[in-house]
């Protein structure tokens, strides 16, 4: 068992990640200050959402460059809705509405992939499109600083706060909870539930799982209506940490997105990805992104670094696959 897991994806990023908090820790050691790891982790609660939406995808043998439109769609679509209507209920409402707002724009990535068997990559570059400009022609595209009040107060609430040794009062937001529950929700689906293994069947080989009885068009509705469903829900939680929502915002975070989960060890053929996996990419990502300044190195390196890391990762993800391979034939012979 532990042999396997030193040869996994997870040990590699697990050490990667460790020597990089190393040696930016070495540099500044403003890096270990609890200030600094909770920006981590709050800098990692919108995206941590999308990392499993795009794992799920992933995993389903597709893929899906629509979840930051459909997030910025519903967001702005459900602040607009409560706002106008001078809404003063409970913060479940928002979501509920973001959700289900999200859930129709994922039904529509799912009728023109389960039913008119469209490329997943064509028809969510369409879609994003689509909605964005749907969003910002009909909708609005001035933001809305006048949110309803149980948002404000949704955002204003903390799981920890102390102040530091500067005075500056520092806090773990609640939503921080929300992203935690859907990770585990998702995890125990994949993991446990006959739907998490149709996804992964059907990822690996949609023939042979459709073969064995599973539902192709049941699947891939599942998985779209499923992701919009939790970008609408992602939407709602960025726009209350910002207290303000802006249509653009979230717009071209998809494939930093896509390029986390990747490096977290998902194969972009499908059929194999772990949550643990795609978190571990994102905390990789996040701290390139956030930490790279704090060792003196330009921004504009980021992209560099990141673009290294992904083909590393790809490249020993491709090295197990073959390794993995080549044993089944041993094997079998």
């Amino acid at each position: 068992m532990y042999n396997k897991f030193f040869q996994t994806t997870e040990f590699y990023l697990i050490v990667i990640i460790s020597l990089l908090f190393l040696t930016i820790g070495s540099q500044n050691s403003a890096f270990f200050s609890i200030n600094n790891l909770f920006d981590l982790i709050r800098s990692g609660i919108v995206p941590g959402v999308f990392v499993v939406c795009a794992l799920i995808v992933l995993v389903s043998g597709g893929i899906d460059v629509s979840f930051p439109a459909i997030a910025a769609f519903s967001m702005f679509t459900t602040t607009t809705i409560l706002s106008e209507a001078g809404f003063n209920g409970p913060i479940i409402v928002p979501f509920l509405i973001g959700g289900a707002i999200g859930l129709i724009l994922g039904i529509i990535n799912a009728v023109f992939i389960a039913l008119f068997k469209l490329p997943t990559l064509i028809v969510t570059l369409g879609t994003s499109s689509l909605f964005s400009g749907f969003l910002l022609t009909f909708i609005g595209s001035s933001q809305i600083s006048n949110l309803p009040t149980s948002m404000l107060n949704f955002s204003k609430m903390q799981i920890l706060k102390f102040t530091d040794e500067t005075g500056i009062v520092v806090g773990l937001p609640i939503s921080v909870l929300v992203t935690a529950g859907i990770v585990i929700l998702v995890s125990l689906l994949l993991k446990y539930t006959m739907i998490g293994r149709s996804i992964y069947a059907f990822g690996g080989d949609p023939a042979s799982a459709e073969r064995i009885g599973f539902s192709p068009v049941f699947i891939q509705f599942f998985v779209y209506s499923f992701v919009g469903m939790l970008s609408g829900i992602a939407g709602i939680m960025h726009t209350s940490m910002m207290r303000n929502s802006n249509p653009v915002d979230l717009m071209g975070s998809e494939l930093l997105i896509i390029a986390a989960v990747v490096l977290g060890g998902t194969r972009i053929s499908g059929g194999h990805g772990t949550i643990k996996g795609a978190l571990l990419g994102l905390l990789l990502v996040i701290t390139i992104q956030n930490s790279l300044i704090l060792m003196g190195i330009p921004s504009y390196w980021q992209r560099f670094v990141i673009g290294g890391l992904i083909l590393i990762g790809t490249g020993l993800t491709a090295v197990q696959v073959k390794k993995t391979n080549a044993k089944r034939k041993s094997i079998l012979t």
